[in-house]
């Protein structure tokens, strides 16, 4: 029996291969699988579809303490119980700190993840195009950070002598 993954990779497999391999979008593809009947429109629970909608604004809200350094305020812990896996939410100045350095590890674990991958995938299109120049991907992010940190607080300062300025 197939995964909904696996299903859902072969609807794109099929429709991009309809589509003489042209870059589309997922949601084409998908319109494409559900006139083709390969896949049928869900029931939705509408609970669940709010509760994705808090997960993403909830992602997405900052503050700037004191200092002028923009933050994230919420944070997300996954925890799988009973093979079912479960997202807790927990606003930074309020979660205790063992929360905070599981919420912090699990962040860092995914960016490992997506760095492993795009350097795996890196080497293979270097692979599969060697008459080309190979693309380089650097993965140390030391200088990225710094500079970015630098430009956050020359913004925050510009910022506030705007302010200053223009009363």
């Amino acid at each position: 029996m197939t995964t909904k993954n696996e299903q859902f990779q072969k609807i794109w497999h099929l429709y991009e291969k309809d589509h003489a391999h042209l870059p589309t979008s997922a949601r084409e593809a998908v319109e494409w699988g559900v006139q083709h009947g390969l896949v049928a429109l869900p029931e939705i629970d509408p609970v669940d579809v709010l509760a994705d909608q808090m997960a993403r604004a909830l992602r997405t809200e900052y503050k700037t303490d004191e200092h002028g350094r923009k933050y994230r305020v919420n944070h997300a812990v996954r925890v799988t119980k009973a093979g079912v896996q479960h997202t807790f939410w927990a606003i930074m100045g309020f979660a205790p700190r063992e929360y905070m350095e599981k919420a912090f590890v699990q962040r860092r674990e995914q960016i490992i993840g997506d760095c492993l991958q795009l350097k795996t995938d890196v080497d293979v299109y270097n692979d599969l195009n060697r008459d080309a120049e190979p693309i380089q991907m650097i993965l140390d992010f030391t200088d990225d950070v710094a500079e970015r940190q630098v430009w956050q607080s020359k913004g925050q300062e510009e910022a506030e002598l705007n302010l200053v300025c223009s009363t």
